[in-house]
């Protein structure tokens, strides 16, 4: 598996099986985006979650996958530190905003930020059409984020600048995480070996740590069963939606695969209205239809 699907790089076959993947990891990504905003407290949902996938991974890294080359050792030192910074900006985001309105921001400044490193590392350029969609797209997703905030609850002026800065550094940190795995992944001969370790290593060191002290430091802690069922699946959709848009680009265009995951908000909006009870409307289809369309300019404006 992992020799034909080295072999597909930058071939058609390729390209379409990158696209399929990017559009399903941005339907996996916003449902992960969802279990992680929650009833729960966000870090301890973080922390179920890749506790979870960490010990998923546990056999394959040590049993089935071929051991990472010497090299390859500090650039999943690098990614450890980059997730972590980006989970931590995101949990912070999601505490001081709604998820309807943080998800948005974050996830419509990642893809120009990527576009942008995908072009300074990987010597990847779009044409204007191409940044037309992205444009397009970027600004659909925001508008879709302005909407969102004119429709919520109050909220006071300090918390409301406080979630806006927090998911334009997340915006920021997707830019960066996508970038630097893909490099990481374009490192390793087996694409799996670079999956099964980043699951593993990003797992188990760092943020089920952080989610042990906090529920240990409440003065009432949550049942810790929903927690742990929460994090099965959030774990299972983890290997899902990331592992779907790292063997993306692979194959294909780190900054395309990225613009096509941004369409997650067009899932995410899909997701609150079925399942948390949130209105669409027309302006917000709008917005939405946009967004699909930037997305497909980008694909098929080369």
């Amino acid at each position: 598996m992992s020799a034909w699907l080295v072999a597909q790089s930058g071939t058609e076959t390729g390209a379409q099986l990158a696209l399929i993947l990017a559009l399903f990891a941005a339907f996996m990504h916003a449902i992960f985006g969802a279990l992680q905003k929650g009833r729960h407290d966000p870090w301890l949902s973080r922390g179920a979650i890749d506790f979870s996938y960490g010990i998923m991974a546990l056999p394959l890294a040590l049993f089935v996958v071929p051991w990472p080359e010497p090299h390859m050792w500090p650039i999943f030192a690098g990614m450890l530190v980059i997730h972590v910074i980006y989970k931590y900006v995101q949990a912070m985001a999601y505490s001081k905003g709604a998820f309807t309105v943080v998800y948005p921001v974050v996830r419509g400044i990642g893809p120009i930020v990527t576009v942008f490193a995908a072009g300074i590392v990987f010597g990847e350029h779009f044409a204007p059409m191409q940044w037309g969609g992205v444009a397009l797209l970027t600004l659909a997703i925001l508008s879709l984020a302005a909407l969102n905030l004119r429709r919520t609850e109050q909220v006071r002026r300090s918390d409301l600048k406080q979630a806006l800065a927090w998911a334009i550094a997340g915006g920021i940190m997707v830019a960066s995480y996508t970038t630097y795995d893909a490099y990481g992944i374009r490192a390793t001969a087996d694409p799996f070996t670079f999956l099964a370790w980043f699951f593993l290593i990003d797992g188990l060191v760092v943020f089920p740590w952080i989610a042990l002290y906090r529920w240990h430091a409440m003065a009432v802690r949550p049942e810790p069963m929903p927690l742990i069922s929460r994090g099965v699946i959030g774990g299972i959709i983890a290997y899902l939606s990331f592992g779907s848009i790292m063997v993306a680009t692979r194959l294909d265009s780190v900054g395309e695969a990225a613009v096509l995951r941004e369409t997650s908000p067009v899932f995410a909006a899909l997701i609150g209205w079925l399942f948390l009870g949130e209105k669409v409307g027309p302006l917000r289809a709008v917005f939405m239809i946009l967004i699909a369309l930037g997305a497909v300019i980008v694909e098929f404006g080369a």
